[in-house]
């Protein structure tokens, strides 16, 4: 039985999960300079993504709790903005020992695990958002570049 990407998201691991978006932007034909770049992006987003799920802990850019990891709400987080917020957010939340900046309940946040900020600080830093400063900006042209990424995701995950 071959899974919707919407199953997929709602109970699979990373790997399967990236099998699947490789295999879309294969057969999307993508020009390769998008190529090259959208898949670090999934990759950043779903390895903090799946553990909040699996902790059932999901919440979107606002911080409200989520049910399930959607493709909505995965593309609401590829915005370099609610990223970068999502960075910071967790980065605090490791330190603190509990979910911080949500409106999850507080028994929920405080099941909390820490989870591992490599892959998407590697990305954010590659398009130079400070992860030592929440308050600075970063480039507009970095921006623009991680939009035209983010939009060449979306259509992979319909």
């Amino acid at each position: 039985m071959i899974k919707t990407f919407a199953q997929l998201l709602a109970e699979e691991k990373i790997d399967t999960i990236e099998s699947a978006l490789k295999v879309a932007l294969t057969n999307a034909n993508e020009s390769p300079f998008w190529s090259q770049k959208v898949m670090p992006l999934a990759q950043a987003v779903l390895a903090v993504l799946v553990p909040l799920r699996d902790q059932g802990l999901l919440f979107d850019p606002e911080g409200k709790p989520q049910p399930r990891l959607t493709s909505e709400l995965v593309l609401r987080w590829c915005d370099l903005v609610s990223l970068k917020t999502l960075a910071f957010t967790l980065q605090k939340s490791n330190e603190a020992g509990r979910l911080l900046r949500t409106s999850l309940p507080e028994e929920a946040c405080a099941a909390y695990a820490p989870i591992d900020l490599t892959l998407l600080g590697t990305y954010l830093s590659g398009y130079m958002v400070n992860l030592e400063n929440e308050a600075l900006d970063f480039p507009i042209a970095h921006y623009n570049l991680h939009t035209g990424i983010a939009g060449a995701l979306e259509p992979l995950m319909k």
